[in-house]
């Protein structure tokens, strides 16, 4: 579904979204509605990031913890150097 707004922009940002639309060869509404959408992606995520931070929750190290054990196990049941497909790893 599709919604019709007024929205107002300054001259500036108009032009430049009008090059880019065009750049990418689809209408100045179908990029302002990417760009909104990115947008707000991008805003949802890093309210989830802040939120998992403040929580204290490390989850890089807990990443490379699992990648760490999954060597081990890789390397305990395939021998040492064997990926888990069983072909040497270069």
């Amino acid at each position: 579904m599709t919604a019709k707004v007024t929205l107002s922009f300054s001259d500036d940002t108009i032009a430049h979204a009008r090059r880019l639309a065009e750049r990418e060869g689809v209408s100045l509404s179908a990029w302002m509605d990417k760009a909104a959408r990115e947008r707000a992606l991008r805003e949802f995520f890093a309210a989830h990031a802040e939120a998992v931070q403040r929580a204290g929750l490390d989850l890089e190290d807990a990443a490379l913890a699992d990648e760490r054990e999954i060597e081990l196990v890789d390397a305990a049941m395939f021998g040492p150097g064997q990926g888990r497909s069983g072909a040497a790893e270069g």
